[in-house]
């Protein structure tokens, strides 16, 4: 059967149910009005001495100046660190420029403002510009603390929430390695192209992946001072976190910055819009945002309430940009134009649940009436389609429409587009496969529904690290430790030698496309499975794209 549709994979899924905006989101958020998390608040400026930080605190010296910051019993952490200029005034909408240098020693000892944001489940208030920092978390003064190999991690949040002082990696550092976490430019002010941003050569947009990619050129220059290994360095990120993973994987000018990647959840968008249309959608946004004129100029004095009240609240996504993106992800990827790292890569068994219970705490549950119409406008396909996806999941296999659309776009928007990285990335290089799969995984950012959420998107995150500022927090039960424990092996293995598995860890074989092993992420103990391409209907879904 012909038809025309725009396919979910062409057009892009924003991480969003259609008509969930960034309000329902609010709506399920604590209160949060400060522009930064409860109880952190920005080192001290420049030149400044760390007044009320510990004066015993580790001093490293870095190419803009000395940092002081926390022994934290077996890991020292420096926190708030500039690692470019504030992206205020004529830098807004321009490319990272160099940090000042200060003089001194500077206190590192608490998180420093995040990027601008409105609040949700999945990020804190901010209306901060002066944004661009990162922590670094290494194994202190008291073990070893020389050539640690580096893993720095890209916080999800749909590129217009999220901050890196969610993160807790304790856990991983105690396996031997530095980690460093990253703010970036989100929302309009990081991802907004406009013909009159535009750069010599023509090109605007991206400019939260060229933050991304300062941070590593940071690191490359500083992270020896704090006993890692600049020559060793892993990338790793969940949803637009993951997806930011992908598009510097694939970016020609994150060469050299890295040589590994761990992909969680990225592969919800291989086909970027191209710089045309994403400046019309700039301009949309210059219209509706009082700037008509078209001008830079307006569009560097408005208010970052402006902002952030008419960006796209859905989420934003990277736009070709011959200079930080120049092909498409599903294209780069295929024909082996990348940076040629190995690569673990996966999703999570349920994904697309968490959205549908954001949906639901929005007012919009699914139900067997609109279970059609919700495919549809899920997956931004015609009548026609949806009904062949509804014949294809009916909904007498599910206990509840809710789950039922849980896998239409699990399947759909990430389990299948993972598979298509795997098949391409591993002619190239070692690539790693996972699916994440426990379904009793605690729900750490929502609150119940009336469905179970699962394996749900960004549930497997407080396996790899603690997340210290999530609403609902829930220990995890022995069984799930374990596999915790093993995650955590899986990752530092692979940051330390570029294989996940190692003695007392499950074997996790190398993908390749005849078997298609992907290793289940299940409690206690992993195990390699070859049917995720038919539990997810791969070859339905590849032949509906195609039709």
């Amino acid at each position: 059967m012909s038809m025309a549709w725009t396919g979910w994979r062409r057009a892009g899924p924003r991480l969003a149910v259609a008509g969930l905006t960034l309000g329902a989101l609010v709506a399920a958020a604590p209160a949060v009005s400060a522009s930064t998390p409860a109880g952190n608040g920005p080192g001290n400026g420049p030149g400044q001495t760390g007044a009320g930080g510990p004066v015993g605190g580790p001093v490293v010296g870095t190419a803009d100046g000395a940092v002081r910051g926390l022994a934290n019993g077996a890991v020292d952490e420096f926190l708030g660190i500039p690692y470019a200029a504030p992206p205020v005034g004529a830098l807004r909408w321009q490319p990272p420029q160099p940090a000042a240098s200060w003089s001194g020693v500077r206190d590192a000892t608490k998180f420093a403002p995040h990027c601008p944001q409105q609040a949700s489940p999945f990020g804190q208030a901010s209306t901060s510009e002066d944004c661009l920092f990162l922590n670094v978390f290494t194994p202190s003064h008291g073990t070893a603390r020389a050539g640690h190999p580096v893993m720095v991690w890209i916080h999800g949040g749909a590129l217009v929430t999220g901050e890196s002082d969610d993160y807790a990696p304790a856990g991983l550092v105690a396996d031997g390695v530095t980690v460093v976490t990253i703010n970036y430019r989100l929302g309009a002010l990081g991802f907004l192209a406009h013909p009159a941003l535009a750069d010599a050569n023509g090109q605007s947009g991206d400019y939260g992946l060229e933050d991304q990619q300062a941070a590593l050129r940071w690191v490359q220059r500083n992270i020896a001072g704090f006993g890692g290994n600049p020559n060793h360095v892993t990338i790793f990120g969940e949803s637009a976190g993951g997806l930011s993973t992908l598009s510097q994987v694939a970016s020609p000018q994150a060469r050299g910055l890295f040589e590994r990647a761990i992909v969680e959840s990225g592969s919800y968008n291989l086909t970027q819009a191209s710089l045309a249309s994403a400046e019309t959608a700039g301009e949309a946004f210059a219209t509706k945002a009082g700037c008509a004129g078209q001008t830079a100029a307006c569009l560097r004095s408005l208010p970052v309430s402006a902002i952030l009240a008419n960006q796209d609240a859905a989420g934003y996504t990277p736009n070709i940009n011959s200079e930080v993106l120049p092909e498409s992800l599903g294209t780069a990827f295929a024909t082996g134009n990348f940076n040629r790292v190995p690569i673990i890569n996966g999703t999570n068994r349920d994904e697309w649940r968490l959205f549908v219970a954001l949906s639901e705490l929005e007012g919009n549950p699914v139900t067997a009436a609109n279970y059609q119409s919700m495919i549809s406008a899920t997956l931004g396909v015609p009548a026609a389609a949806a009904a062949i996806i509804a014949a294809k999941y009916p909904l007498t296999a599910f206990p509840s429409p809710s789950v039922a659309l849980g896998a239409v776009g699990t399947d759909a928007i990430f389990a299948c587009p993972a598979l298509t990285i795997d098949q391409s990335v591993s002619r190239f290089v070692p690539t790693f496969a996972y699916e994440f799969n426990d379904e009793n995984a605690p729900e750490l950012f929502l609150p119940p529904v009336s469905f179970p959420y699962g394996a749900a998107h960004a549930s497997e995150i407080q396996y790899v690290m603690d997340l210290p500022t999530a609403v609902f927090g829930k220990a995890l039960s022995a069984p799930q430790q374990r596999l915790a424990t093993i995650i955590k092996g899986y990752w530092t293995n692979f940051a330390k030698g570029g294989f996940p598995s190692s003695f007392g860890a499950s074997f996790w074989p190398l993908f390749n496309g005849l078997i298609q092993p992907i290793q289940s992420l299940i409690p206690p103990t992993p195990r390699t499975e070859t049917n995720f391409a038919s539990a997810h209907n791969c070859v339905f879904w590849t032949a509906l794209e195609a039709a």
